[in-house]
């Protein structure tokens, strides 16, 4: 028997409660990843102009702001995660109206979040830089570059939220689209306004900085106009914006969790900086290094771990808990199998990695150390991100903010102090992440196995969970 995907235009996406699993997940996780790799790249390419162009100061820079600009993203990651799950379970369960007002309430939200955040950054810039103990050899271009870059905030948020709105539908393209012109347009821009070719003004590290706040303004306009024109279900409608308040609470229930998550996370990498930053510039530099190649390794558990949140959503709003299982199992066989080739390949040949980036000995055997000790960590992230996604994508988001915490605080952060004190090298700091990394993935595989996410948190109209049942047989 064939099941036909719903691709009507009232629905302007893909209905994943019918049809193959692995199929969905695969098809669906495509432009995510694409979009993914296109972002790796342009950081790997911006680390090549910043790392042996500009050199090794400038570098340590980029990676002393890194935390600050990922804290203020937390927060837009936060709430629109709340927004993806609720447009999601709303899309299963056929439920329209309410799936619109989530779109409405949450872009009058983010806009407001979004210019709040710019504000307060700019301002504080140079007191944050400080409380972060950054070097002096430093501290001038950190502060310089964090404000220009702060000033996307707004547009940041709002690519965001429409991204996942869109990806609550079934999606995944159409954001693709867009943030690959943008990447590209921004990739070109880099050096151009860094070393000033073609006439412009030669603006040094402030010039990749100038070159991404210009195209994320470009690009969030260009696609809000876009699903404006196309009548997209999930675009706002910029003519009557309003806060529901009931979905206003509702996504400030499902998303504030997210919001805590992503943030004390990132406050927590601001206090492993700030250890990594005591053991000098070249230290600093190839945490930066490491942390690039991470960005390659995790994008598929990143990647997996969202594209399983968002098909557990619908299913779990159509109350078909059985697939929202299966939905589990392809994650970490898919997920899992990609990981473990870049953990193999970052154990066994970590310098061809490194080299692209810096040359420097010191920094670049720390940067070494640094891809050996975390290669494991890889298949760690793997799991945890696929298990997070299931019991996100049932709303608990609560669950996996408590497990990011106690793998942060509990284990990363004094282990990152004693180890590398007990040590007296950065590797020490190293290895409190994999193992904190570790900690995190038993954690969630307990909550999962537990099957607390099978109870629906939201409840939708009559639909009531249907689990343990077999699947109809599927012909895609």
């Amino acid at each position: 028997m064939t099941q036909q995907i719903d691709k009507s235009p009232k629905h302007g996406g893909r209905d994943m409660t019918v049809g193959s699993i692995p199929r969905h997940l695969i098809m669906f996780s495509l432009p995510m990843l694409a979009g993914n790799a296109i972002q790796t790249a342009y950081g790997f390419v911006n680390a090549y102009w910043v790392g042996k162009k500009l050199g090794e100061g400038p570098l340590a820079a980029v990676t002393s702001s890194f935390p600050v600009l990922f804290l203020l993203m937390a927060v837009a990651m936060g709430l629109t995660m709340g927004t993806s799950i609720l447009v999601a379970q709303f899309a299963g369960a056929k439920e329209w109206d309410r799936m619109k007002k989530t779109i409405q309430t949450s872009t009058v939200m983010l806009a407001f979040v979004g210019a709040l955040f710019m504000f307060i950054g700019y301002a504080f810039a140079d007191d944050i830089m400080r409380l972060m103990d950054t070097p002096r050899s430093i501290y001038p271009m950190a502060v310089s570059y964090l404000k220009i870059y702060i000033l996307s905030m707004p547009a940041m948020f709002g690519m965001f939220l429409v991204a996942s709105a869109l990806r609550g539908v079934g999606d995944s393209k159409t954001p693709l689209y867009f943030q690959v012109v943008a990447l590209v347009v921004t990739a070109v821009l880099d050096p151009i306004l860094m070393f000033g070719w073609l006439g412009f003004p030669r603006f040094g590290l402030n010039g990749t900085a100038i070159a991404s706040v210009s195209t994320q303004w470009a690009g969030m306009l260009a696609l809000m106009i876009y699903l404006a024109r196309k009548k997209n279900i999930a675009s706002p409608d910029w003519r009557r914006l309003y806060v529901d308040w009931p979905t206003c609470w509702l996504i400030i229930k499902i998303g504030l969790p997210s919001v805590a998550q992503q943030s004390l996370v990132s406050l927590g990498m601001i206090f492993v900086i700030t250890i990594i930053n005591g053991f000098g510039q070249e230290a600093t530099a190839a945490f930066g290094v490491g942390m690039r190649i991470d960005q390659l390794a995790f994008m598929p558990a990143l990647t997996f771990g969202g594209s399983v949140a968002m098909l557990v959503g619908q299913n779990i709003g159509a109350g078909l808990t059985h697939r929202a299982k299966e939905v589990f199992g392809w994650g970490i066989m898919v997920c899992g199998g990609i990981s473990l080739v870049f953990a193999v390949v970052a154990f066994t040949v970590p310098e061809y990695m490194v080299r692209i980036f810096m040359d420097e000995p010191q920094g670049f055997g720390i940067a070494v150390n640094y891809l050996r000790i975390m290669a494991i960590s890889y298949i760690f992230f793997s799991v945890l991100f696929v298990a997070n996604g299931v019991i996100n994508g049932a709303g608990y988001t609560l669950i996996t903010t408590i497990i990011s915490l106690v793998g942060l605080y509990v284990a990363r952060v004094p282990l990152a102090i004693y180890l590398s004190q007990r040590m007296g090298q950065v590797e020490g700091v190293f290895y409190a992440m994999t193992i904190s990394n570790a900690v995190s993935m038993a954690i969630a595989l307990a909550c999962y196995v537990s099957g607390f996410w099978k109870k629906p948190l939201i409840r939708h109209g009559n639909v009531e969970p249907v689990e343990d049942i077999e699947p109809l047989p599927v012909m895609d």
